[in-house]
């Protein structure tokens, strides 16, 4: 039985009509047409379905949709704003960190939690918090340049 709830994301309050066993990354995809925010592994290993909650990163894939009620929600399309691209999605494209894309998303999320929390992270600390997000195309060195770039222009 379908359940009525609001969801407020990217700014926006959502009203929708939902199953209660739903993932906030079905929700996002099927009901809101955001298709910035990946299926990857559908099993909370590879980090490409990674939105913020209430400013935290989280996996969408694990989290039920009612879970997100009277939070804040951030995908990658909430990240630039009035068309300015956050400093964080200016650095991956100077940089040379977006191979296939498939990963960038959920990377850009993590990179802008963990520079939310940490303007001046060192290299293990940034390679600490992508740890939970794959990327299969590269060797993680341009990735960790573009977070690295952000973190000493701050």
């Amino acid at each position: 039985m379908k359940q009525i709830i609001e969801l407020n994301v990217n700014g926006e309050t959502y009203e929708l009509a939902i199953e209660p066993h739903r993932t906030l990354l079905e929700v996002l995809r099927e009901n809101l047409s955001l298709f910035g925010t990946k299926k990857g592994c559908d099993e909370g290993t590879c980090g490409s379905c990674t939105v913020l909650i209430d400013g935290k990163p989280v996996l969408s894939c694990l989290t039920l949709a009612l879970d997100a009620r009277d939070k804040a929600i951030t995908t990658i399309e909430g990240v630039a704003k009035d068309g300015v691209l956050d400093p964080v999605q200016k650095a991956f494209i100077d940089h040379g960190a977006i191979q296939c894309g498939f990963c960038t998303p959920g990377m850009i999320i993590t990179a802008k939690s963990l520079l939310e929390k940490n303007p001046k992270p060192t290299e293990r600390e940034i390679r600490e918090a992508i740890s939970g997000n794959l990327c299969r195309c590269t060797g993680y060195v341009k990735i960790i340049e573009a977070i690295k770039s952000v973190a000493e222009s701050a």
